[in-house]
Formats: structure tokens, sequence, C-alpha cells
């Protein structure tokens, strides 16, 4: 296979190394010291799952010089999701499917009207990984698991085709035929943990062991599952329960990327996550109290820390 790394980030450039280490051509997109860390010394994955090291890596900053790939991997920031797209329009044939694994839950509507209907899948991943330097991307814990599928729950036999190569590879790929609820089932606890692990700047086992953190966490995540409802995502009635036991299983030194961001003084995702609870909570007329006070907390730094 012909795989497209856009962006080379932690979880990009993981997925796309295993691939590399079992011989398919792979081509990273990054950019500034990472690219050039990747050109210089080849791209390390620090792993529990087994560690890498590639050398003579495909990196580039013109996904234009790429030409036509199978597959795309399309793990960019929230905020570049329309420029990247149009960026990938090359790399976008007949047989191409491009698999979004962001953050967000609005992806494929913001990209299937640039690269098509056909090409763009849905998608989440369940990793936790690091760039802990330029060309270094450092995995923590065993979890590293794609799924994707089409949101029409429709089957697709080259979809199906390029799942079985991520397999061989040794990647947990699977393909869903209830997508639209996968990620909506992610995006909840995503967007909790971001909220509340940004707004205290504490660890998911310091907001766990504290009651009122903790209830905050637990209301800011039954918003969102109200709002994914209203929007048509089948999300179960336990599905709340589950995600506080879910988050109790998690390294207590857990912090959501966007605290992390945020202590870096970096742009926020934001609007993608509890801002998008808020926007969706108005459209659909679903109360969101809690979310709203975290939006407006945060909002200040969405665009970093400011001068």
């Amino acid at each position: 296979m012909r795989i497209a790394v856009m962006a080379a980030g932690a979880v990009g450039g993981y997925f796309g190394a295993r691939m590399a280490a079992a011989g398919h051509e792979v081509f990273f997109i990054a950019r500034g010291a990472h690219r050039d860390a990747i050109r210089k010394n080849g791209l390390i994955v620090e792993s529990p799952l087994g560690n890498l090291h590639l050398k003579d890596v495909n990196a580039t900053d013109d996904p234009s010089t790429i030409g036509v790939v199978d597959f795309v991997l399309f793990a960019v920031k929230l905020w570049d999701t329309e420029a990247a797209a149009e960026q990938a329009r090359p790399m976008v044939g007949p047989q191409t499917r491009v698999v979004t694994l962001q953050n967000g839950v609005d992806s494929v509507e913001r990209i299937a009207p640039i690269l098509g209907d056909e090409a763009v899948i849905g998608g989440s991943t369940y990793i936790v990984t690091t760039i802990s330097a330029p060309g270094v991307i450092t995995h923590n814990g065993t979890a590293a698991r794609i799924l994707c599928g089409r949101l029409d729950g429709k089957s697709d036999d080259i979809l199906n085709r390029y799942a079985a190569e991520f397999q061989k590879a040794g990647i947990d790929f699977q393909v869903s035929p209830t997508m639209r609820t996968d990620m909506w089932t992610k995006f909840v606890l995503l967007s909790g943990t971001s909220g509340v692990t940004a707004s205290t700047r504490q660890t998911l086992g310091e907001v766990l062991a504290d009651p009122d953190m903790c209830a905050l966490f637990r209301r800011l995540i039954t918003e969102a599952v109200a709002v994914g409802r209203a929007a048509g995502a089948d999300l179960p009635d336990t599905v709340v329960d589950q995600h506080m036991e879910r988050a109790k299983g998690l390294s207590p030194t857990t912090r959501a990327s966007m605290a992390n961001d945020l202590n870096n003084g970096n742009r926020l995702e934001l609007d993608w996550l509890g801002g998008k609870v808020v926007s969706l909570g108005r459209q659909h007329g679903v109360p969101v109290p809690a979310n709203e006070t975290i939006y407006a907390v945060l909002k200040p730094y969405r665009f970093g820390r400011p001068a």
C-alpha cells in the first residue's frame, strides 16, 4: 500500500511507522523541527509494544509531491482541517480512503465536501502518544487501536481490504458499521476529560479523587451525551457510568492533550470539543450549563497564551 500520514504527529506518526516497518510505502507529512529531525535521523518510536527506528524515511511538507495514495491517515489539529484537506487533494484518487483520526466529532462533514463522500471515512483512535522530541514519538500504555467506518453504516470493500493490511501489520484496526455512534461515544469522554483537566489544571486522578471535581466531570459527560442524542447518535443509557469507570482505569497522571496544550501556551482545540457541545446544545435546545462554564473559562486561551 501507498500511505500518506497527514500529519506525522504523535498519533499519525505512530501508526504510519508501524505500517512502514511492515513494508508499506509510507509518506510522512511534517513541518519544522520534527520534519528536519526525521529527515536527518529517521523516525523513532518508543513503545511498550516494541521500539522502532526507521531510517531513510519519506518526510515532506508538500503533499502535492507524493501523488495518489491508497490510504490517508488524516490526523491534523482540528483548526487545520479544511486547509489540510485542500492540500490532500492531489493524493486522493478513485480507490483512496481518507480516515479521520481527529479529536472532534464533525471531521467527516468538514472534509467530505472537499475530498468527496466516497473517499472520506470516519475514524477514532485509542492511543496515548506524544512527540517527546523532534523525530521521536513516545507511546504510553499498550492501547493502540483504530476504529473506522462509513457514517451511513454501509460496507466498503476497498476499506475492508485496506483494513486487512493494517491487521497484518499487527495493528488493532477494526471497521465498524456504527461509526457515528462510536465517534460520539469517544467524543463525550474526550470532551469531558479535556474540559475538566484543562480548566482545573489537575490530573485525571486528582479530579476523580475530589468529590466536587468528579461531579463536574460527570456533568460534562452527561451534557455531551444529551447533545449527542439530540444530534442523532444512538448512545446507550449506560454510557455515562461506563465512561466514569473507564476513566478510573486510566493512569492517574493522565491529562488530556488540550490540558497539555494549555500548560504549554499552545492553541487549543476548545471550539471543536467543549465548544462543540455548547454550540450543538444551543442548536438543539439542550441545556449544557457545565460545558458553557468551562468554555467561558478556557476561551481566553483558545489561540494560545495571551501576551
